[in-house]
């Protein structure tokens, strides 16, 4: 169980924004042709917002069990806390394609392709981000009280000098009062 902890932890900052990248860049490549199609036989933003859906819930099973290393499936827990990002993702790339068709009348699909990507690269920064700082910082622990787990925290998830949370290399001291545990 410790070597497996170990394993989980060698997956630095580096290393895992290049799985995130080719992980969650491809997927959001096949996305980024599949919303046209889907275009087509819906309006845009219904189609986006279906491709998002999809692409979300295996962008997260992707970062659980190879980007951040838990060695485990994303689960419930993680799956409905990575939904934040995911609409976050969804306006930032709505906004941008509203922006577009508000400046040029008639953009071209190259022009909205590049638009579409250019959107979803920064959303997909800031997916990162919140993926590795809050939904996957707990390696592959998931205790089901709704944090990250026991274990990194914002601080051990980027580096020691990233972020202000505590690190705690111990679980904290279960108190205990004339034979009673007390809830900690």
């Amino acid at each position: 169980m410790e070597t497996q902890h170990a394993q989980e932890r060698q997956v630095g900052p580096v290393a895992s924004f290049v799985r995130f990248v080719v992980c969650g860049g491809g997927i959001g490549i096949l996305s980024s042709a599949a919303v046209p199609l889907l275009a087509g036989l819906m309006p845009w933003v219904a189609a986006n917002a279906v491709i998002t859906v999809v692409s979300t819930l295996l962008c997260t099973e992707l970062h659980a069990l190879f980007t951040f290393g838990t060695g485990r499936r994303a689960g419930l827990r993680r799956h409905l806390q990575s939904t934040g990002s995911a609409a976050a993702a969804y306006l930032v790339t709505c906004s941008a394609m509203l922006l577009l068709h508000t400046v040029a009348a008639a953009p071209g699909p190259l022009c909205e392709q590049a638009v579409y990507l250019a959107a979803s690269g920064l959303a997909g920064l800031g997916r990162f981000l919140v993926l590795r700082l809050f939904v996957f910082a707990g390696g592959g622990e998931d205790d089901g009280s709704g944090g990250g787990g026991e274990g990194r925290g914002a601080r051990g998830a980027l580096g020691a000098s990233a972020g202000t949370t505590a690190v705690r290399p111990f679980p904290a001291p279960r108190r205990e009062a004339a034979g009673l545990r007390l809830a900690h």
